[in-house]
């Protein structure tokens, strides 16, 4: 596979391919929608010979739910000439192909595959949560960082997840636990993130972008088969909330499965009222004060009356929210490639970043997993032992010095000392080919910190090319599954606040990544963009995925399998998932039991390495752009441990 020069469409051809994909919004009446026809005119997939609608419930649907194998074999690369969208729920994935079809561009595609999320996946998205987005625009070759994280409430202190009376160092904890409490809520920011990169780098009108999700909620969709298990396993928590209850159980109090269907008209109500009035919907008038007084709810909705603590968010919270623009974090990789990730209050671009540094000491082209066309094959014990041990180098210096910059800054020079070519390779030189370092230290930048090892959980990734060469790498989130369980406007709130360290301080300092009014809590989502060369404009790879803590091993791995294992889009996004935090435990993805994984787990222990083989719940979104048969295309990846699929204009 050889990569090349990114294309750069000429006027004419540019109206050649609008006018393939139905056209663009210029036409449109106010308020109509989008011109897509949702059958003839819609993004489709092959099968079986022809082709079918996703959603349509016909022979082949990839919306229709699957049994919950935990991988999906027999996944290849698949191609695209002008745009794709490649996320982990097939109707999310149509909603965004079908706003690059007519005419709409990656930053308009991803308002409407982040409205139907929240909608088919809100065990892992919700329109009252965070995001982060990288934006590379083909016009000014310039990459943004985008900045949706929610925020702590201005009332909140240090010991706002420990104390029900802050102030008092006697008073018990949030109850019935500091997730399921209103403690845990923050205040939301994707909306207005989102508002804010469709305002600049959009063609189509905003309230057109979410005419899919308003016909979802309203008429009708199928459980997917996560959705279903989500609920089934959080019945116990959501059955505090009586919104919950009534949008995702039966009247009898039984829980909706999978492979039913179900409405959400609460929902399609929410989207209307952001439709027509933008993201301030969410953070001024009704829904706003809704949001505080569910925030607020001091006992559930169950028979019991069962306690909760309220969170202390305001209405001037909400109004007062404001996005931001960021300037990523990029690297030098082998003085061939300009890589991008998500910089602070994420410690998820920092961490990868400096993983790379420290690996480009090392020649991995030797070390590429064998026979990559199956499932991307088994990798190699040095290549697992050496990425590894670049985690264990990352994640150190992440969990001491990676908070929320605004508050805390980073050690030295910022992050310019953090990935100085010197510091990482001092960093290299502490891997013993030989034998695991077990845990390291965090690097020593003459700063006194403690040392925070928060877990985080569920999120969702996508990533989008438009037909005019943008590009959109987005991880969203609720925290875990389904978030803090209260649930307002067919939308669920999360428990974000959680990713804050439950203690401000520990015996060496206070924690970076301690709670402080209005601070944004640490996260580890790394969206992630690839250029060939120094600098941006020879369009790579975009790239991410969920899976809280671990995200960072995700799409570690997934770069170098792309980059110095010339590995195709699904091979590297399919291959397994291998990574470790700063522990002696290394994980190595056991979800695919058709490889045999033995030699690979025994050399690693042989090398000092404790391994886990638990199934790994990855959800990389991958698209790479190739020369295939001699043209330039778009190569997608979708992970095959969740649910996602890959659309575009090509003959995929």
């Amino acid at each position: 596979m050889t990569l090349t020069r990114s294309f750069v469409l000429t006027p004419l051809a540019l109206a050649l391919a609008l006018a393939a994909c139905g056209g663009g919004g210029d036409d449109d009446q106010p308020g109509s929608g989008l011109i897509v026809d949702n059958n003839a005119n819609s993004c489709q997939v092959a099968s079986n010979g022809g082709s079918v609608v996703v959603g349509s419930g016909d022979p082949g649907d990839p919306a229709a739910p699957e049994e919950a194998s935990g991988y999906r074999l027999g996944y290849k690369a698949k191609y695209s000439n002008k745009y794709m969208v490649v996320a982990n729920t097939p109707l999310a994935t149509k909603a965004g192909c079908d706003v690059l079809k007519a005419g709409g561009t990656a930053a308009d595609a991803a308002v409407a595959v982040q409205v139907v999320l929240g909608l088919v996946e809100p065990q892992s998205s919700t329109l009252a949560g965070s995001a982060f987005m990288l934006h590379y625009d083909a016009a000014t070759k310039k990459v943004t960082a985008y900045d949706g994280r929610e925020t702590a409430p201005k009332a909140a202190t240090g010991y706002y997840l420990v104390r029900q009376d802050q102030a008092d160092p006697a008073s018990p904890g949030p109850v019935p636990s500091a997730r399921r409490s209103g403690r845990s809520i923050g205040v939301p920011g994707v909306m207005r993130m989102l508002e804010m990169a469709q305002s600049e780098h959009g063609k189509l009108k905003w309230n057109q972008l979410f005419d899919e999700g308003i016909r979802l909620a309203s008429d009708g969709f199928v459980i997917p088969a996560r959705l279903g298990s989500a609920i089934a396993s959080n019945a116990a928590s959501l059955a505090l909330d009586g919104n919950a209850m009534a949008t995702y159980f039966h009247p009898d109090g039984t829980p909706r499965k999978s492979g039913e269907s179900m409405t959400n008209v609460p929902y399609a109500a929410t989207l209307r009222a952001l439709a027509d009035q933008g993201a301030n919907a969410l953070h001024t008038g009704p829904i706003a004060a809704a949001i505080v007084a569910k925030a607020a709810q001091s006992v559930g909705d169950d028979a019991a009356k069962t306690p909760i603590t309220p969170s202390l968010m305001t209405l001037a919270d909400l109004a007062d929210y404001q996005p931001k623009k960021r300037e990523p974090v990029c690297v030098t990789y082998r003085n061939s490639y300009h890589i991008c990730s998500m910089s602070p209050p994420s410690s998820g671009g920092i961490a990868i970043t400096q993983a790379l540094g420290i690996l480009e000491n090392f020649d991995l082209s030797g070390l590429a997993p064998t026979n990559p066309s199956n499932e991307g094959g088994v990798p190699s014990v040095m290549g697992v032992h050496l990425v590894t041990e670049a985690s264990r180098l990352a994640y150190a210096d992440r969990d001491k010095y990676v908070a929320d910059t605004d508050f805390v800054p980073l050690p030295g020079n910022g992050v310019s000392s953090l990935l100085n070519k010197d510091y990482l390779k001092s960093r290299a030189l502490l891997i013993n080919p030989d034998q695991s370092m077990g845990r390291a230290e965090a690097g020593n930048f003459g700063v006194a910190r403690g040392i925070d090892k928060t877990e985080e959980h569920g999120t969702t990734h996508f990533s989008i090319v438009d037909a005019y060469g943008n590009v959109v790498s987005m991880t969203t989130t609720v925290e875990a599954s389904m978030g803090s369980f209260h649930m307002t406007g067919g939308f669920l709130l999360t428990n974000q606040l959680t990713d804050f360290s439950a203690q401000p301080e520990d015996a060496t300092g206070l924690i970076a990544n301690r709670v402080e009014p209005g601070k944004r809590p640490r996260s580890t989502m790394a969206p992630t963009l690839v250029f060939r060369g120094t600098q941006p404009g020879d369009f790579v790879m975009a790239t991410g995925s969920p899976g809280g803590g671990a995200i960072i091993q995700y799409v570690l791995k997934t770069v170098v399998g792309a980059l110095d294992w010339k590995m195709d889009a699904q091979q590297a996004t399919s291959m397994v998932d291998f990574g470790a935090t700063n522990s002696p435990t290394t994980n190595v993805d056991g979800s695919n039991t058709t490889l045999d994984l033995t030699a690979l787990v025994d050399g690693l222990k042989a090398k000092g390495h404790t391994v886990s083989t638990s199934a790994q719940s990855s959800g990389i979104s991958t698209i790479m752009r190739v020369t295939k048969d001699g043209k330039t295309q778009l190569e997608g990846g979708v992970d095959p441990r969740r649910e996602g699929i890959i659309l575009g204009d090509g003959a995929l």
